[in-house]
């Protein structure tokens, strides 16, 4: 069954996302969208999400409208799923480190804040190991390290993936179900309706066994030690998905890192629970260390004198002071001295919304 549109005539709460699309090295094309105010958090994200459908559904439209009041939102849809490539057969832990970083440089924000959901947990370590200049602090929620299962963990682990090579195209719910209930034992049915078909929605029944097979094996335990940045672990005490104690396990591997034990039963909190409440209050108070930085402008309003215009011009083009002082003619502190007002003007920090906002601005000149 497919899942439900907007009425007719009714304006899509997605119309408050920016969707864009990058590419990875690799040549997989990954979508992602930008929503929301307030400092930026680029979320690694879980295997569950379509760009398209999450506004609508029950179960996640409270995660963007909460998270999108507190922070600019980046997130994106896992390659093989959603409205980034399908038919992809690497699904290793290293292409999906690629991906992050794809879209970090495509969103165009210096520095964020990172967020990595269940399964996204080893690729974000992963990258704030190799971009620590990059991330300002780190939040896990219902996610690990490292699955490390014992023997009875395997078993379940197999049985899985067989009920998703039998069952998961299957036009009825009922082997989709079993995973619906360990996400939101907690949920209504109209919720579970949803995640049920979500999850034949978000990705086919191959890529859903193959990168699962992966993601159970990501390991990035070894990495925590090295970690040096301020970190928050969520996690539900009862969530039979990602057991609490793969939450334990990062909050004690990471120095300085603090633990908040979620009082529920979903792997997927849900709108109007207690537990959903202490997410959004420690998430709020958590980021505001890092402030309101400027937004990317869609387009930028300034007034700029001809002189600057110019100046812009050639900067946006590529060269540096000392070229612009030798084109048009002028001091290289005089150059400096335009190029400091114009990014005043601008509003803008940090090289990449720098450049950004330059090219807008002369675009639409």
């Amino acid at each position: 069954m497919a899942l439900p549109s907007t009425r007719s005539g009714a304006t899509p709460a997605s119309a408050q996302q920016r969707v864009c699309f990058c590419t990875a090295q690799d040549g997989v094309r990954i979508a992602y969208a930008v929503h929301g105010e307030g400092p930026p958090l680029l979320v690694s994200t879980c295997w569950l999400s379509h760009l398209q459908f999450d506004w609508e559904s029950p179960v996640w439209r409270h995660f963007l409208r909460d998270l999108g009041r507190i922070a600019t939102v980046i997130r994106f849809d896992e390659r093989g799923h959603g409205l980034s490539d399908w038919g992809v057969t690497d699904h290793s832990q290293r292409a999906r480190l690629g991906d992050l970083e794809a879209v970090a440089d495509a969103a165009g924000f210096d520095r964020f804040a990172l967020m990595a959901m269940a399964q996204g947990g080893p690729v974000a370590i992963d990258y704030a190991v190799r971009h620590p200049e990059r991330v300002t602090r780190l939040i896990f929620y219902g996610s690990y390290a490292s699955t490390c299962l014992d023997a009875d963990g395997q078993e379940l682990e197999d049985t899985l993936g067989q009920m998703i090579k039998v069952g998961y195209a299957r036009p009825d719910s009922t082997f989709r179900r079993v995973f619906t209930s360990l996400m939101i034992p907690g949920a209504t049915e109209e919720q579970m309706h949803w995640l049920d078909d979500l999850q034949r929605q978000a990705t086919s029944a191959t890529t859903a066994y193959i990168a699962r097979q992966h993601r159970m094996r990501a390991d990035a335990a070894h990495h925590l030690p090295a970690l040096r940045i301020p970190t928050l672990v969520l996690h539900s005490v009862r969530d039979r998905m990602n057991v609490f104690e793969y939450g334990r396990r990062l909050a004690a591997g990471i120095e300085g890192s603090r633990l908040v034990a979620l009082d529920s039963d979903n792997h997927i909190l849900l709108d109007g629970e207690p537990a959903w409440e202490v997410f959004v209050a420690e998430v709020s108070a958590f980021l505001a260390a890092d402030g309101v930085p400027q937004q990317r402008p869609e387009r930028v309003d300034v007034v700029l004198s001809a002189r600057e215009m110019e100046v812009l011009r050639l900067v946006a083009g590529g060269l540096d002071n000392d070229a612009v002082s030798a084109r048009l003619h002028l001091s290289v502190r005089t150059v400096e001295r335009h190029v400091q007002n114009i990014y005043a003007k601008l509003g803008v920090k940090g090289r990449s919304a720098r450049v950004a906002a330059a090219a807008r601005l002369v675009a639409d000149a």
